[in-house]
């Protein structure tokens, strides 16, 4: 079974506290781009909200389920550790919600990519990775989530064995590379791609 993880719990401190996820792009919400795009490679989709009261903030969304932060303020290893939890395929897409164009055909060859290993990864080149947009092994994974030697992202990637996988190679499944576009500060908006996949 496979399984997606949204984070959807960050602060939105670079886009004034605004909530990423309900941000419109080409006539959808950021989240209900991210369902479209998600629901046909994978069997479920959890979200991952900061508490309780958050997740009601997406309850009119059909075909999720949310889960809430259980090691509150940690970043996004804490969002993980949360929904890696609540899952139930036994390979997990990761990602975060301010991705709006993914690719449903990229996250389908990230799991063909995965083969052996706990997880695949994109990479940019030997220090630029796209640990949020990757597919791991939830076993592994959960394993160090349990108990994180630190809340890097790079540490746990560091503590897995992971397949890298090229983005140049993702270029015949998506020539613009569009499925890593996230929307880190307002002004990013302006660079969302007029006819994304």
């Amino acid at each position: 079974m496979r399984s997606a993880i949204v984070l959807v719990g960050g602060e939105g401190r670079r886009v004034n506290g605004m909530e990423k996820y309900f941000f419109t792009y080409l006539g959808k919400t950021f989240i209900e781009r991210l369902i479209d795009s998600l629901q046909p490679a994978v069997d479920e989709i959890v979200l991952v909200a900061k508490s309780e009261e958050h997740c009601e903030r997406f309850s009119h969304l059909a075909g999720v389920r949310c889960v809430h932060d259980l090691r509150k303020g940690i970043g996004p290893i804490g969002g993980l550790h949360a929904g890696v939890g609540a899952s139930r395929g036994d390979t997990l897409f990761v990602c975060a919600c301010d991705m709006p164009c993914i690719d449903t055909r990229v996250v389908a060859a990230l799991f063909d990519a995965l083969g052996e290993f706990d997880a695949a990864i994109p990479s940019w080149d030997t220090e630029m990775l796209e640990p949020l947009h990757a597919v791991y092994r939830k076993a592994p994974l959960q394993r160090y989530l349990d108990n994180p030697a630190s809340l890097s992202l790079r540490s746990m990637v560091q503590s897995l064995s992971v397949v890298y996988v090229p983005v140049n190679r993702l270029r015949t499944l998506d020539p613009d590379l569009s499925t890593f576009t996230n929307i880190n500060k307002l002004e990013d908006l302006e660079y969302l791609p007029p006819n994304p996949p």
